[in-house]
């Protein structure tokens, strides 16, 4: 694939950014380069390479949910919550409707 100076002009007014003709010139050849090296990394065989989110693994460090029922530390005081509530309903906030 190859890029002109008036797909540049094209990419550029669809992001609302302001290109000049000779911005548009200069910037063909560094697209092109662009576009060429990810067409190289198509051609890359990764059939027995299993996908990553990260080089190195991570595990997150997840612990237990449970309900603490020591009011001092917030667990189990729901009821002590919405009774700041300008109107609760059903053990939770009500809120009105917003989208129709």
């Amino acid at each position: 694939m190859s890029i002109n100076s008036s797909t540049v002009k094209k990419v550029a007014s669809l992001a609302r950014i302001a290109v000049s003709d000779d911005e548009a010139e200069r910037l063909v050849p560094e697209l092109n380069n662009i576009l060429g090296w990810v067409e190289q990394l198509g051609q890359v065989d990764v059939s027995g390479v299993e996908p990553m989110t990260a080089v190195i693994p991570n595990a997150l460090r997840l612990r237990d949910d449970v309900v603490n029922a020591d009011p001092l530390t917030g667990g189990n005081v729901r009821d002590k919550v919405l009774a700041n509530a300008p109107q609760a309903e059903h053990g939770f906030f009500a809120v009105p409707k917003v989208i129709e």
